[in-house]
């Protein structure tokens, strides 16, 4: 039911947006002495803003047409190289790039946002590695004829996904899929599978939240597991392809993650108000930049939400040696030959310092020739993997670390 009201108050939306576009396109427009007034650019700042707070935003571009190799631009094009209903494995495809260059396979998030939120992470690596990365799916837009995704089908498609790509891969899960890419790592390595990984890199996940807990990791605590099940999930609606599959909304996630820091974000929208009315361009356009990715989200189906809030936050089934996999315990101690790196960042408000380095505890038979741990000074949650930090301090880091042990 409240999917269904979310889709009607943001259709009764529409005759405004169309009326904040119209006064924008008109105060803006070069015929109209009125947009050179402080109070033409004051109302055409206000409609944009409107207008930009109730739209719906659709999945976003990468974005990212070249990038430069030994000073040269090169053209990139983004192909699927392996796919299912619920993820695509996208691959970079650098034109005239050098065939010896290592691969790396980037675990996007599945946890509201889509895979586009790491396009800094994939713009840093592209000059130097051969760069695929996970590109979840919408669950509301997949059909329910195309049968259910919990976390077992998250660690099959990881495992996988590195299959895929071939040996000497070094795998890097970002945030939420940091389990279930150590438990897919673990089974493979169990199996003595000749594809397992060279090295596998953590940022900012949730292996242990026992330690250093978030408010977000105190909440899913707090709460009984029923309450997650009455409250949070909800039937998709026509005309959306995977109408009547149940889900947990994408614009829950978003809220919560705005209401953590609802004064940073009003703010936010305040300065990029006053930078339209001033006609400072830059700094407006840097604002629709991150809004337009930070405002698109996507949504998780029921039984792979509820099964990450059980497992991963309420009974730490991984860190306590209780996680099975289809009736496999999974035992990380199995890993032996892949190295290890954790990167966290210092002033991480969703996973707290020391939930990723936890890796290290349960990984035990890794040589600690091949383990680094990483804090980043500064830096929050989002800072671990994109940014300026990230791109001069975090990367080289990672970079060194995977050259140090290649395949």
């Amino acid at each position: 039911m409240l999917y269904s009201m979310y889709e009607l108050s943001r259709l009764a939306m529409t005759p405004w947006r169309a009326a904040a576009n119209a006064t924008r396109r008109t105060l803006r427009a070069p015929w109209n002495p009125m947009g050179d007034t402080l109070a033409g650019r004051a109302t055409a700042a206000a409609a944009d803003v409107f207008e930009s707070m109730t739209r719906k935003y659709g999945k976003p571009d990468w974005g990212l047409p070249f990038t430069l190799i030994d000073g040269v631009a090169v053209p990139v094009e983004t192909e699927s190289v392996w796919s299912s209903p619920w993820c695509d494995l996208i691959h970079f495809k650098r034109l005239n790039a050098p065939e010896d260059q290592p691969k790396v396979l980037f675990v996007a998030p599945m946890s509201g946002h889509y895979a586009t939120l790491l396009r800094g992470t994939v713009s840093a690596f592209l000059p130097d590695h051969e760069v695929y990365i996970t590109d979840w799916a919408d669950a509301g837009m997949v059909p329910v004829s195309e049968g259910r995704f919990d976390l077992n089908d998250f660690i099959d498609h990881v495992a996988d996904m590195i299959r895929a790509i071939g040996e000497g891969v070094h795998v890097v899960a970002v945030c939420q899929p940091g389990p279930p890419t150590l438990a897919a790592i673990a089974l493979m390595a169990e199996d003595d599978d000749p594809m397992r990984p060279a090295s596998m890199t953590y940022m900012g996940s949730p292996i242990d939240t026992r330690l250093s807990p978030t408010v977000p990791n105190k909440l899913a605590e707090e709460k009984p597991f029923d309450w997650f099940e009455k409250n949070a999930i909800h039937t998709v609606p026509a005309p959306y392809p995977g109408a009547l599959r149940r889900v947990y909304p994408g614009f829950l996630q978003l809220s919560g993650f705005m209401q953590m820091n609802w004064e940073r974000h009003v703010d936010a929208h305040w300065q990029f108000f006053n930078h339209l009315v001033d006609g400072d361009g830059d700094n407006a356009e840097k604002h629709r930049s991150f809004y337009d990715e930070y405002l698109s989200v996507m949504d998780l189906t029921e039984e792979f939400y509820l099964q990450t809030i059980r497992d991963v936050f309420q009974e730490h089934k991984l860190p306590r040696g209780l996680l099975e996999h289809r009736g496999r315990k999974v035992d990380p101690s199995a890993i032996t030959d892949v190295a290890l790196l954790t990167v966290e960042g210092e002033n991480d408000d969703i996973s707290g310092v020391g939930q990723t380095q936890a890796a290290h505890a349960l990984c035990t038979n890794i040589p600690k020739s091949k383990q680094v741990d990483w804090v980043q000074p500064k830096v929050g949650h989002y800072g671990v993997f994109n940014g300026r930090r990230f791109e001069h301090e975090i990367a080289p880091r990672m970079k060194s670390f995977m050259a140090k042990h290649g395949g």
